[in-house]
């Protein structure tokens, strides 16, 4: 017994190091894979298959399943990330763009673009449970509220915001907004949500509890991807046609920095405790590392071709 137990301890040691920091997962849309980035290295660890041009992904709360949108084969699939292979595939519709994930992970939302409507998947069953058509053209994202009351949905044609009531499994609102919105992201408190409008180069802030616009302002060229930092005091705004990434000052409502980055940033995500921001740079093949405290790039990380977006866990 006083041999066998060193040896366990070395070997849950060594699988406890295997990474050190949260994973950002990449899909790239042009090399059919979801590279997985150690944030505390920011080295790739590995690649997965995850079909012919994953784009939207979500990881499960519990970490073991990763769930992608595959937009030519109109399907979900689904990836157990311990065994590191496929698991299932769901089927979604025509074109399926971005996913999004209840709170309590029960439900995958995935926009479909040549439908126009917003398919809920049950993790539960792992089945297609039920659908919302929206009045939105070509919807791009789906993302829920904190609270999971509310699924918002940017539609690439729709210059609007389209409201799903969870609840009602309906589509109860509609909020105007600038030429082609993309990228959502909600406050901490879910009581404000951003928008950005890419080709009039806007970014939206609406009020959930009117479902109205309260306020507009000029970002950077073609602003898409929105992730908001979990102190609620900042927003980051990528911008397709420079190569940036804008920090919005919450509070003043104004930017305070613009960030260089890869060519063509598109969606992006934060560590959980907000200390650095995951951009992917589809032209440049990379995702670049934002430190958010000094707002400056720390490193770019080579990963598939033509990544699409990254989610973290």
């Amino acid at each position: 017994m006083h041999r066998v137990l060193p040896t366990l301890t070395l070997l849950a040691a060594t699988i406890a190091q295997a990474h050190a920091g949260p994973l950002a997962y990449v899909s790239n849309e042009g090399s059919g894979t979801l590279s997985v980035i150690d944030t505390a290295t920011d080295a790739v660890l590995y690649e997965l298959p995850a079909g012919a041009k994953p784009r939207g992904a979500v990881i499960s709360p519990d970490g073991r399943r990763a769930y992608v949108s595959d937009q030519p084969g109109n399907r979900l699939v689904v990836l157990d990330l311990a065994a590191r292979r496929q698991a299932g595939e769901i089927p979604l519709g025509e074109s399926p763009e971005g996913l999004g994930q209840s709170p309590d992970g029960r439900w995958v939302t995935a926009a479909v673009e040549e439908s126009n409507e917003v398919v809920f998947v049950d993790t539960r069953t792992m089945t297609r449970s039920f659908a919302v058509k929206v009045k939105g053209k070509n919807p791009e994202h789906a993302v829920f509220s904190p609270d999971g009351r509310w699924v918002l949905v940017s539609a690439e044609e729709g210059e609007a915001v389209d409201v799903i009531d969870v609840a009602k499994r309906a589509q109860i609102a509609q909020i105007p907004v600038g030429t082609r919105p993309r990228g959502i992201g909600f406050s901490p408190d879910g009581r404000r949500a951003f928008v950005a409008a890419e080709m009039s180069s806007e970014i939206y802030v609406i009020n959930t509890q009117t479902f109205t616009v309260q306020d507009k302002l000029m970002a950077g060229p073609k602003s898409n991807g929105i992730s908001v930092h979990p102190d609620g005091r900042r927003v980051f705004v990528s911008n397709g046609g420079d190569g940036t990434v804008s920090v919005l000052d919450v509070d003043r409502m104004t930017f305070v920095a613009t960030i260089p980055v890869g060519q063509r940033p598109w969606n992006m995500a934060l560590t959980p405790d907000g200390r650095k921001l995951y951009v992917a740079c589809g032209r440049s093949g990379a995702v670049s590392v934002i430190d958010t405290e000094t707002q400056k790039k720390v490193a770019d990380v080579t990963v598939g071709k033509l990544p699409w977006g990254v989610v973290i866990h």
